[in-house]
């Protein structure tokens, strides 16, 4: 009679730990194969509103802002390993527990907030999508913007019908495209590299430059990717059993690190290929403007590929967006919403300023510092979560993690308060 084997044990046991249990060890996961969240979230920092707000910085103040991107990105890469180790570790996203947590009137403040947060994520998506489309093929922007949400439902509908992983290889390959498309033109620019070099020392230049530099922040520590990468963690992974959590703690540091290695060098080269090529030049303070003179300094193939970044930026961060409300509503809300009514919700008002006439460029500036204003509504509760026994355990965050996730928090506040306290004095 052939003896009937015993269950496997969960990944990330190791054979000699199985043999102890008297149960067959099973082969530990490669890393490469439990990467993906982070490069769909790395998607928030690459969206059309980085573009609109690292095209603006280059144009206007050269290689000054550059330690704004180079700081941001080193918040980024932080705080989304917090938030993917919160969705390992508790096996719930950062909404649904504050869902669980909050008073039903404080659950209720905070959506509103939260949702405020997703509008601005959509108008910049949105907008940017259909100003792609209209360097493109010409079509009008109202038009453009329709697409844009009808090919991020379709791109949605792959996650809900083929699963998460297919979803994962499809943004990342639209990453692919956009990191291709904006670092073309490092290749034929004339960049000064040690001026770039200088704008690693922080320094600001007026009210206008705090502006930028916030926008540049919002940006880059998205509070919607906050949000995101802990429902994502737990999409993929599920609720994990405890022996497999530090093979895929480690897994993630290396997800997020390479993803937000990625999307940093995306950023930075957008904002050298502002200040090499459209500093002091007419016309560059549109993202049309600025595609004009590229092509004109660089020539039709840089061109080109600005274009078709910009498109699969506007429609990776449009799909990527949607998940994230979509998440952020079920925790808070606790309601499971059809993905069609929450995309409607945010996609209405990208489509009025459209619809309007609004200056598109500007409007996606704008919509950053509304993102920058809410990254310590979602920060601040990650960091007390993620350094909680009671939630964390032994994954609890150590000091040093800590006191740096607080300074972080204090710096992005802070930036914040200056900024409203700039604009309230009329200071320039």
């Amino acid at each position: 009679m052939t003896r009937k084997p015993s269950a496997a044990a969960p990944s990330g046991i190791s054979a000699a730990s199985a043999r102890s249990t008297g149960k067959p060890a099973k082969r530990k996961i490669p890393t490469i194969a439990l990467l993906g969240p982070a490069f769909v979230a790395a998607i928030a920092y690459v969206d059309p509103g980085n573009v609109a707000a690292n095209l603006t910085a280059g144009a206007e103040y050269g290689y000054l802002l550059v330690w704004v991107l180079v700081a941001a990105n080193l918040i980024a890469v932080l705080v989304q390993y917090l938030s993917s180790k919160l969705g390992l570790v508790s096996g719930q996203s950062l909404p649904g527990i504050l869902g669980k947590r909050l008073s039903r009137r404080s659950r209720l403040a905070y959506w509103g907030q939260a949702e405020i947060v997703a509008i601005a994520t959509d108008l910049a998506e949105v907008i940017g999508g259909a100003i792609a489309l209209k360097i493109l093929f010409d079509l009008p922007l109202l038009l453009g913007g329709v697409i844009v949400g009808v090919v991020s439902l379709f791109l949605l509908s792959i996650q809900s019908t083929r699963g998460q992983r297919p979803f994962e290889t499809v943004i990342i390959a639209l990453l692919a495209i956009i990191a291709i498309g904006f670092l073309a033109g490092l290749f034929v620019g004339d960049v000064n590299w040690g001026q770039a070099a200088g704008g690693i020392v922080p320094r600001l230049e007026g009210t206008n430059s705090v502006v930028l530099a916030a926008s540049m922040l919002g940006a880059t520590v998205m509070p919607h990717a906050i949000y995101l990468h802990s429902a994502l963690s737990v999409d993929r992974h599920g609720r994990s059993p405890r022996a497999s959590i530090p093979q895929l703690l480690r897994a993630s540091r290396w997800d997020v690190v390479l993803s937000l290695v990625i999307a940093g060098s995306v950023n930075i080269a957008m904002l050298l290929l502002a200040a090499a090529s459209l500093r002091g030049q007419d016309g560059t303070d549109t993202i049309e403007g600025a595609h004009a003179v590229v092509t004109a300094n660089l020539g039709e193939v840089v061109g080109l590929f600005f274009g078709i970044g910009l498109l699969a930026s506007g429609l990776a961060s449009s799909a990527v967006g949607s998940y994230a409300g979509a998440s952020i509503m079920q925790g808070l809300l606790r309601v499971n919403i059809p993905i069609v009514w929450q995309r409607a919700v945010t996609m209405i008002p990208a489509l009025i300023v459209l619809g309007i006439g609004a200056d598109p460029t500007w409007s996606l500036v704008l919509s950053q510092v509304v993102l920058s204003l809410g990254i310590p509504f979602a920060m601040i509760p990650l960091v007390k979560l993620t350094t909680s026994r009671a939630v964390m355990g032994q994954y609890a965050n150590g000091r040093w993690i800590t006191v740096a996730a607080v300074a972080a928090s204090a710096l992005i506040i802070a930036l914040n308060v200056v900024l409203i306290v700039l604009l309230a004095l009329g200071v320039e």
